[in-house]
């Protein structure tokens, strides 16, 4: 009923390479895009976002319109 005998500094080690590994294909998907894949992103998302802008509605700044009711006179 006794287990493996593991050495853990090989397990420490493989499990390291393991993380590494992990976080390179994270950066390869990150950063490893070229510049035209970059630039063609960019443009699809600024176009995404026009569209979006497009229908969006435009509401007045100032409750009343725009309209403001005059300042009467300061007495000096």
């Amino acid at each position: 009923m006794t287990g493996d005998v593991v050495n853990l500094r090989q397990f420490r080690k493989q499990k390291a390479r393991t993380e590494k590994d992990k976080a390179a294909d994270q950066n390869r998907i990150s950063f490893g895009r070229t510049k035209t894949e970059k630039q063609l992103t960019k443009a699809l998302n600024d176009k995404a976002g026009k569209a979006l802008d497009q229908g969006k509605r435009e509401t007045p700044a100032d409750p009343d319109g725009g309209k403001q009711a005059p300042h009467p006179p300061e007495n000096q």
